[in-house]
């Protein structure tokens, strides 16, 4: 059976644009993801929390547990972590990439901000430019404006 019905994504599509692909679903032991149409090995969160459910409902040890998914003990331990924390959610794969603004710290900051003029608007193309002339960093002049609309200038 194809992957794609009717012009529509498939699940494994959706679930790698998600992020939320298993990438080692061949590694899972577990017989009802072989032998179910319900539960499906490629479903990163679907895996990880039938794993915690196996050894807080089931009984069963971690490293057995582990061993049958695939997966080492500190992943699994990482896999009730975030459970623990933020539920299902919490088990779906954190999004890759920077959680900010990394070439803008305090000092770059303040060096932007000294170059502001009140109740003039933010040249932000202008100062990306000083930034680069005068720091040496190359940011984009959307970054300084996010960073400085966080700090109200």
């Amino acid at each position: 059976m194809s992957d794609k019905h009717d012009g529509k994504r498939s699940k494994i599509d959706a679930l790698k644009e998600e992020g939320a692909l298993n990438p080692a679903p061949e590694k899972l032991r577990d017989p009802k993801f072989h032998d179910s149409e319900f539960f499906d090995p490629h479903d990163i969160v679907q895996v990880r929390y039938e794993m915690l459910r196996r050894v807080s409902f089931d009984k069963a040890s971690v490293t057995q547990v582990a061993d049958e998914y695939g997966v080492s003990r500190p992943t699994y331990y990482q896999a009730k972590a975030g459970f623990d924390a933020a539920g299902i959610a919490g088990l779906a794969p954190a999004k890759p990439g920077p959680r900010g603004p990394h070439k803008i710290d305090d000092d770059v900051l303040a060096f932007l901000q000294a170059r502001l003029l009140p109740g003039e608007p933010v040249r932000a193309r202008e100062l990306a430019k000083l930034v680069h002339r005068e720091l040496d960093i190359d940011l984009h002049p959307r970054t300084i404006e996010r960073a400085l609309k966080k700090t109200g200038k």
